[in-house]
């Protein structure tokens, strides 16, 4: 597998646990002020996530654009 291709994957299972964490949010702040002592926590991790997300994108994105 080209590292192209390996990083698309990589960014593929990012973007779902990006969207994971993200609907794991959606779905505590739904049900507050139940689990508000949560909301830090899984917020903290949506941030992380799609950082991850991102930097994952822009390391395809230059190695793309060196191709």
């Amino acid at each position: 597998m080209s590292d192209v291709e390996t990083l698309k994957a990589e960014l593929k299972k990012l973007s779902a646990k990006a969207m994971q964490a993200k609907m794991d949010l959606h779905d505590l702040s739904e049900e507050l002020p139940v689990g508000v002592e949560n909301v830090m926590a899984t917020a903290e991790r949506v941030c992380s996530a799609y950082d991850a997300l991102n930097a994952k994108r822009a390391e395809l994105k230059a190695l793309e654009a060196a191709s």
